[in-house]
């Protein structure tokens, strides 16, 4: 199993939206009367606009033939989408890199037009919740880390909805566009409303609380498919690939464990909601709170191997006094046997089921991510041997993600950019 080495930094391809867009009434907050609430596009779509953007992030400043070239687009048509991106200042042209006694505008390249906007993340977790802004190319340009609040979900809601809102606002002279959240649990995509049992949320309005607090339109989607997502919209190697005709498996695991399937260059999202493999048998001794035992997440979640840190008498050491995981990793890497040993089951554990839900559904490429694989990457070689004794499989692409311990931030942008990506003149003229 190799770990690769891709660079968030770099940024290709885009996707295709649906035109289905949800409005709920709100109490009217100044010039925020309305939340609108839009389904997010988790796959990379071939239309013409979308395709030429797509070359501009990946390629940026390119000039049309080239762009021309590299989505297969007749040369009028390229003409016809930069036109039309750069009327609505998403793209920009650089006269200053014109070859020399070029003449006419199709020999001046083109680029994202990027400074001026931004995006907002949000990406809430069963104990953390990351925010992030990024520009309209997918690159963060900053995060931060809060609690998540364990209130009520409508009051929780307006509270991550303040503080994003104040961190987007230290870009004051960016124009945000967009919101997108990614979260756990049941997300019903066009009304923005969330299951959330680790929260306690019940058709919890996530995405009406969200817009109107930041006033802005929103899309939600549930966080382990927008983290494949993020594999296919914000890698580099899906440059210039109008449409991928292979599957992919995503498997997560942190706090909780979860897997998405692409198919053909999108994130299969079943109507009713994410399937889940948290209650998976693991053959661990670990109790449930479902009442049964060695269930996958009660095995292998952060929860789960921090109470049996703390049993097993690893002690914090920083000042809050609190065990942690970063505290657990410490130790393993400092030589403490009972740490590592801890980690190592997890990852066998992690490395066994991957096998089988490989076998399962044979794609043609797995992907790791989350911080149960990334944190401690003394624990990968484990994976992979686990891996390897369980599965009947030929050989497979597997690999662990490139986005490392920022899994989290790249998937709640991808929904934040999604749609732009999909449609960027459908969009743009939206907001």
């Amino acid at each position: 199993m190799s770990v690769p080495t891709l660079s968030p930094a770099s940024l290709p391809v885009s996707s295709r939206p649906s035109t289905r867009v949800h409005s709920t009434s709100t109490r009217s907050t100044g010039s925020r009367p309305r939340s609108v609430i839009v389904a997010p596009e988790l796959g990379i779509s071939d239309s013409p606009a979308a395709a030429v953007y797509r070359v501009a992030r990946a390629r940026g400043p390119v000039a049309r033939d080239d762009a021309a070239k590299a989505t297969g687009l007749s040369i009028a048509t390229v003409n016809r989408q930069v036109s039309a991106l750069l009327d609505l200042g998403v793209l920009r042209e650089r006269a200053d890199l014109a070859p020399s006694g070029a003449v006419g505008r199709p020999r001046v390249p083109f680029e994202v037009n990027h400074d001026p906007y931004l995006t907002v993340g949000i990406h809430i977790g069963a104990v953390v919740t990351s925010i992030i802004a990024s520009d309209i190319r997918g690159r963060v340009l900053g995060a931060v880390e809060i609690p998540t609040p364990q209130s009520p979900a409508p009051d929780a809601l307006a509270a991550i909805a303040r503080s994003a809102r104040a961190f987007a606002s230290r870009w004051h002279r960016r124009r945000p566009l967009w919101a997108g959240v990614a979260v756990g649990g049941r997300v019903d995509a066009r009304t923005g409303a969330v299951d959330h049992a680790r929260l306690g949320w019940s058709a919890a309005p996530v995405g009406s609380v969200i817009a109107a607090g930041l006033g802005l339109p929103v899309s939600v989607a549930p966080h382990v498919e927008a983290m494949a997502a993020s594999e296919l919209l914000l890698t580099p190697d899906t440059i210039d690939r109008a449409a991928p005709t292979d599957t992919g498996l995503y498997f997560y695991a942190r706090e909780t464990a979860g897997v998405a399937i692409s198919i053909g260059g999108r994130v299969h999202t079943p109507a009713n909601g994410p399937g889940s493999i948290a209650h998976l048998p693991t053959g661990s001794s670990a109790r449930c709170s479902c009442g049964a035992v060695g269930c996958l997440e009660a095995t292998v979640s952060d929860r789960a191997i921090l109470t049996a840190a703390a049993k097993a008498g690893i002690a914090s050491t920083d000042a809050s006094g609190a065990l942690s995981m970063a505290t657990v990793v410490k130790a393993a890497t400092d030589g403490s046997v009972v740490a590592r040993d801890l980690l190592v089951q997890r990852a066998e554990v992690l490395g066994r089921t991957v096998a089988i839900l490989r076998d399962l559904f044979n794609p043609d490429r797995v992907i790791l991510g989350g911080q149960a694989f990334t944190a401690y990457e003394a624990g990968i070689p484990h994976v992979a041997a686990a891996f390897a004794r369980a599965s009947t499989a030929g050989r497979q692409d597997i690999r662990v993600t490139g986005f490392g311990n920022r899994v989290q931030e790249y998937a709640s942008t991808v929904v934040s950019l999604s749609r732009l990506f999909a449609d960027p003149l459908a969009t743009m003229r939206r907001v």
